[in-house]
């Protein structure tokens, strides 16, 4: 890893190098927090956390080849090499940081409110038409899993996209101090995270945190259909590119046909041309996601034909509208988070399935006071949705049964009380031939309703 040397890291976490001078200047091979993957060469870095300690695990690292390790605790018998320092969490942020000022390539931050994953793929699909990509896997979006993200960029990748989530104020400048983007993507404004955000006026004050470290004549890219983001300026003097669907914006969408759920089609305009694309998962959202994928694309270099291309080939992840096909159903896996923008926009997706059309929702976190009516909300959008059933689980979900069944009377709506009934009665309430949204909050753990459906 290009100047990650001991002596290196000692000096950006301003820690104490205790060692021989042979180690201080040689490379890792890798960084870790996790034990588990140590392999010779590699520097560990110990976080302690709520359930374990990773300290207690430095002798088996150290055995298994590893170059080096930090602590924060000095360690008078140790016989191999190691950085003192005064918070391994903090210098795992800062040896990011350097790292990624050492392989120099450009870096596209995304967040926003809802749809950074699938944005992230979309723009990772497009740039991969000319770039070598290197992009956040899984939930790898916070203090800790943007670091790490980071410290999987090798020597070939040529442009990064990290996705960047948070939920406090304060969170995105620490993100934005390690990534330094040259080009910012905010997907939208919603009512997410209002527990510690207070209301959408908040989330777009934390989000827009990211402008503070962004690298000077970079891009901005902003969703210009959401209220919230149209009244962004010109942070550090950029001209922010607006995308949407509304005509006013310099890139947006028309002609856009729903194929149900095997995906969209739309017109896309740009100040270079119109083409016209397949989006390869349903929903409107995705023509948004698309939107903010060719604007990045624009920004980059590429053609107007290989923008088209990366879309459409674009392949859903685990979790985020996946679908599934079994013998008996089609599962629509939706179940990595929810918020109630989100849940909303699946819901609406679910209506173009075939046979029944069956919703299993569970809780929404991270709602704060709003959170029974923002629950409530969802149970009004059910029950105008042509679905034919609404299964329910959870305390806050209540609200979402309740409302459904007021809405429209005719619904079957059902409710259980927690996953664990759920599962004892799925059997029950599906059939052979429905079409299954699955969707909640990550905390719910509804991939558990996936794999009992996927065995059915």
């Amino acid at each position: 890893m290009k100047n990650l040397t001991l002596r290196n890291i000692a000096r950006v976490c301003g820690g104490i190098y205790h060692g021989s001078g042979y180690n201080a200047d040689t490379e890792a091979v890798k960084i870790i927090t996790d034990s588990r993957m140590a392999s010779p060469g590699c520097v560990f870095i110990p976080i302690v956390g709520e359930r374990a300690d990773g300290h207690t695990f430095i002798p088996d690292v150290m055995k298994k080849g590893a170059l080096g390790t930090l602590s924060e605790r000095e360690l008078p018998e140790a016989d191999f090499p190691y950085v003192q320092v005064e918070s391994s969490l903090q210098a795992l942020k800062d040896i990011a940081e350097f790292y990624l000022q050492q392989v120099g390539i450009p870096v596209v931050g995304v967040t926003g409110s809802v749809g950074k994953t699938s944005t992230k793929e979309v723009i990772a699909a497009v740039l991969k038409e000319k770039y070598q990509v290197l992009k956040t896997q899984g939930n790898f979006n916070n203090e800790i899993g943007l670091p790490l993200t980071i410290f999987r960029i090798t020597p070939e990748d040529e442009i990064a996209v990290l996705e960047m989530g948070i939920n406090h104020f304060g969170e995105m400048t620490r993100l934005a101090k390690i990534a330094r983007p040259d080009t910012c993507v905010i997907t939208n404004i919603g009512p997410c995270h209002l527990e510690f955000l207070g209301d959408r006026d908040g989330v777009l004050k934390a989000k827009t945190e990211i402008f503070q470290y962004m690298k000077e004549k970079g891009h901005i890219i902003l969703n210009g259909d959401d209220d919230k983001l149209a009244t962004v300026g010109t942070p550090g003097g950029i001209q922010p590119v607006f995308f949407g669907l509304e005509d006013g914006n310099q890139i947006y969408a028309d002609e856009i046909e729903s194929r149900g759920l095997k995906g969209m089609f739309c017109r896309i305009h740009t100040p270079q041309g119109n083409f016209h694309v397949w989006v390869p998962m349903p929903g409107r959202h995705m023509v948004y996601n698309a939107l903010a994928a060719t604007a990045v694309g624009l920004a980059y270099g590429l053609s107007l034909e290989q923008i088209q291309a990366g879309i459409e080939s674009l392949e859903p992840v685990s979790g985020r509208f996946r679908m599934i096909e079994t013998d008996r159903f089609l599962i629509v896996d939706d179940c990595y988070n929810a918020s109630p923008i989100s849940m909303k926009a699946s819901l609406n997706v679910l209506q173009d399935g075939a046979g029944r059309r069956v919703a299993i929702l569970g809780d929404m976190g991270e709602l704060g006071e709003e959170e029974i009516s923002l629950h409530e909300e969802v149970g009004v959008c059910a029950g105008n949705c042509s679905i034919d059933v609404l299964i329910c689980a959870g305390e806050l979900s209540a609200h979402i049964a309740r409302r459904a069944k007021e809405t429209n009377p005719e619904l079957e709506v059902v409710y259980e009380n927690d996953l664990e009934s759920l599962l004892k009665h799925l059997s029950g309430y599906v059939k052979k031939g429905d079409t299954i949204l699955v969707k909640a909050s990550h905390f719910m753990q509804f991939e558990k309703v996936v794999k009992a459906l996927e065995e059915e």
